[in-house]
């Protein structure tokens, strides 16, 4: 056979120059290099996001709560730590999404008007999933718990609060943030701190 032609050798190495990259460009979306990693990515490590999304129809939501970071621009996608750590992220925040909306529809809506008592279902929550956390429950709940309470801040008038209304007929304040950060410090010991840092604004609670 005849020698093949140089610009016809030339342009099949090109070609398979550009077929090469082309797949493995591909291979590297599902690291987080290119903008097609975005589905793999928010199934696999952006619960944060997911939870914020998720509330995002409500009018009640984590913001002002919770600090929803952005993903990482180049995630550890390689680094098992990394993934574990998102993993875990993920399951906290399902598991106080929940009462932090309600908390912040108590709040925050017109579900609830100054100096009103919560419903008994409402009440069970709030004292079972964050007053029995809060650091100073006992000299909060005192004598015993009457009722709990919505009604203005002692200091700050334009915020409300809950509060304890307890048998003795004393009335206590008490922060719901507080009692979120102790109750994911006694559950998850492991990661509460890193959790705290990352998704609570600085100074809340």
């Amino acid at each position: 056979m005849g020698s093949l032609n140089p610009m016809l050798l030339r342009g099949v190495s090109l070609l398979r120059v550009r077929l090469h990259h082309h797949h493995h460009h591909r291979l590297g979306f599902g690291f987080g290099f290119g903008i097609a990693a975005a589905p793999s990515r928010r199934a696999c490590c952006t619960e944060s996001i997911r939870a914020e999304e998720s509330s995002s129809d409500n009018s009640s939501t984590l913001r002002g709560v919770l600090s929803v970071n952005e993903a990482p621009k180049y995630p550890r996608w390689d680094d098992p730590d990394y993934c574990k750590w998102k993993d875990k992220e993920g399951e906290i925040l399902r598991d106080v999404e929940p009462v932090v909306l309600l908390a912040k529809e108590i709040l925050h809506s017109d579900r609830y008007m100054d100096g009103e008592q919560l419903t008994v279902e409402d009440e069970k929550v709030v004292v079972e999933r964050l007053l029995a956390y809060h650091p100073h429950s006992e000299d909060k709940i005192g004598c015993g718990i009457d009722s709990i309470m919505v009604d203005r801040h002692p200091q700050f008038k334009h915020s409300r609060c809950l509060f304890v209304i307890r048998t003795d007929g004393v009335w206590i304040d008490f922060s719901y943030q507080k009692c979120l950060r102790a109750y994911i410090r006694d559950k998850y010991p492991t990661h509460a701190e890193r959790f705290i840092r990352e998704h609570f604004k600085r100074g809340s609670g």
